[in-house]
């Protein structure tokens, strides 16, 4: 496992000292892997909502494409 080194101020020290009992290490280590794993979903859902994205232009696309061809259709029925 690698090491990282995590300052904080003298005053958060003194608080922390007053609750001996909690591993502080490993509440920063559990807590540094629930947040790289809410932003490596947040990247996956960015991804697919990308994806969506070019489906939904193609989608828009091709109802501009029935609707020009329904008021064509209209515009001969009119005459």
């Amino acid at each position: 496992m690698v090491s990282i080194t995590l300052s904080v101020p003298p005053e958060i020290k003194k608080r922390m000292e007053k609750f001996p009992e909690i591993n502080w290490s490993g509440l920063v280590r559990k807590t540094i892997e629930q947040k790289t794993s809410e932003l490596e979903w947040k990247e996956k859902m960015l991804e697919k909502l990308e994806e969506d994205r070019e489906f939904e232009e193609w989608a828009v696309k091709m109802g501009r494409k029935v609707n020009e061809g329904i008021a064509k259709r209209r515009e001969k029925e009119e005459q």
